[in-house]
């Protein structure tokens, strides 16, 4: 049949479409290719040493050992799937790990040597891994306990902010312009001595009318004192995290004071990024009922690369009683999804709060006394339930596809990587399953022509895959298992995966 319409006509028509594609490929060019952490941890300035994450990293792996000396322990106090199949004996633990690590069985809890490392610890999933039957169970358990293990003896935090507000407080000025100087120069130590996390930052106080000289000024004599002893350098992935936005305007006025900062210290314009956090109601909605996340983005002027939900903050502008505010309150599920809708595509990484209940048993040895049977007995059932509840909410921030979170003592950095490993391992034989059928599929339909349109749903399974190799939740080989090379994952793209292998 023969158009009605003139080719011109047509073009005509359609030219109208192309500023808003443009429009629409400027401001969600999609999930951002970098590594993003799954976790942010908070220290008051006051605290901040050289050797804080690596000082955590012990603390937290010395909390594993004492409340979760085997991988049945921890299993069943996260309540892993399938976890009440595992023995309880020390002589049948013993005989099952053995067989699972074809005999080479770790020491207590140690998740010392190449086993540990995730080199050979269940490398490649048998069927029944993750499937929840009897031998799935004892895999995952394994693997997720060797592997917390060994992510803690190598890189337990991910990311770090030294901070200047809740966990900091107000103080003297003199005392707080010392502390700014002071976290400085530790940080300038940890730069030449290679102890920071590889995403690294600093929380201010807010731009409220109370507080925004005393944060300019805090924000300058950190970054000043820095880079005059760096000879002009900042960490790697250094970010200023933002909180109680009120107003689009104190977006602004930050970035123009990162500006005049940058031009003093001689850094190049936009060196310093910014995280908006999501605290208060006017974060999300103004006086109009209009959404202000993307403004608050736009207002950052290109140097905004996270927004973290603040859970404690935001339940109470709603008015929420202390005793229910939690991550768990339907406040928080609106909040996030407002967060997830308005900032999707855009590139932003989102990261959930934190469980404000920390995993400390009630019960501390006297000088020169131990604890009795009973006592530790009590205080292992405490950390367990806390262990339970923090695991909890980070697998419902997953669910949510918030892939990050806060932490705010050690002994949570066990269950942030344990909630991390178990949620991409339960999944990894069905990815694995389903990503090699999507690729064949893919891959014939480019070679005969056709038009291959669900690339977004490979890019998903390319980033499920990504996501859980940078946090070391599974292995470089069963990444090959899945039918992908090292470099295809690395390359963060399924379109230009397909152009290579078609080529």
């Amino acid at each position: 049949m023969k158009s009605s319409l003139t080719p011109e006509a047509i073009d005509e028509i359609l030219a109208r479409v192309r500023p808003a594609n443009e429009e629409y490929a400027r401001a969600f060019p999609g999930e951002s290719p970098a590594r993003q952490p799954v976790h942010t941890f908070y220290g008051g300035a006051h605290l901040f040493k050289a050797d804080t994450a690596r000082r955590l990293g012990t603390e937290a792996l010395a909390a594993m050992r004492e409340y979760a000396p085997n991988f049945t322990v921890f299993a069943k106090a996260l309540d892993l799937p399938g976890a009440h199949t595992l023995p309880t004996s020390e002589r049948d633990i013993r005989a099952l790990e053995s067989r699972l690590t074809g005999g080479a069985a770790m020491g207590k809890g140690t998740g010392k040597g190449k086993k540990a490392a995730g080199a050979g610890t269940g490398a490649a999933p048998h069927a029944g891994a993750g499937a929840g039957g009897k031998d799935g169970a004892a895999w995952l358990a394994h693997a997720v306990y060797s592997r917390v293990a060994a992510k803690l003896e190598s890189e337990a935090v991910e990311d770090y902010r030294i901070d200047f507000e809740d966990g900091y407080g107000t103080r003297p000025d003199a005392e707080e312009d010392g502390h700014a100087a002071s976290a400085a120069l530790e940080v300038a130590r940890g730069m030449a001595e290679q102890t920071l996390p590889p995403f690294f930052g600093i929380r201010i106080k807010p731009f409220s009318e109370e507080l925004k000289r005393r944060t300019a000024r805090t924000l300058d004599l950190f970054v000043s004192t820095l880079v005059e002893c760096t000879s002009g350098r900042l960490p790697d992935n250094f970010v200023v995290t933002m909180p109680k936005i009120t107003a689009p305007e104190q977006v602004t006025a930050l970035v123009a004071l990162l500006a005049g900062i940058e031009a003093k210290a001689g850094l190049a314009p936009g060196t310093v990024k910014l995280e908006l956090m999501i605290e208060v109601t006017q974060s999300i909605l103004n006086g109009r009922g209009e959404c202000v996340l993307p403004r608050l983005v736009q207002e950052a002027a290109g140097r905004c690369v996270g927004a973290h939900f603040g859970t404690y903050d935001y339940t109470a502008s709603c008015n929420i009683t202390a005793a229910h505010q939690g991550m768990a309150h339907p406040a928080c599920d609106f909040a996030r999804h407002m967060m997830k809708v308005a900032l999707a595509g855009t590139g932003v990484w989102l990261s959930d709060g934190a469980t404000n209940v920390m995993p400390v048993g009630p019960h501390r040895a006297a000088r020169g006394r131990t604890l009795t049977a009973a006592q530790r007995r009590e205080n292992e059932a405490a950390v367990h339930r806390v262990w339970k509840l923090c695991f909890g909410h980070i697998r419902n921030s997953l669910l949510h596809a918030f892939y990050q979170g806060w932490d705010l003592h050690p002994g949570q950095l066990p269950i942030r990587y344990a909630a991390c490993y178990s949620f991409f391992l339960e999944g990894l034989a069905p990815a694995s399953a389903r990503l090699r059928a999507f690729l064949d599929k893919a891959t014939q339909a480019t070679l005969v022509g056709d038009v291959f349109d669900d690339a977004a749903t490979g890019q998903g399974l390319l980033n499920y895959f990504l996501r859980a190799l940078n946090c070391g939740a599974i292995t470089l080989e069963e990444v090959q298992a899945a039918g992908l090379t090292p470099e295809e994952v690395r390359g963060r793209s399924f379109v230009k995966l397909l152009e290579a292998r078609r080529g």
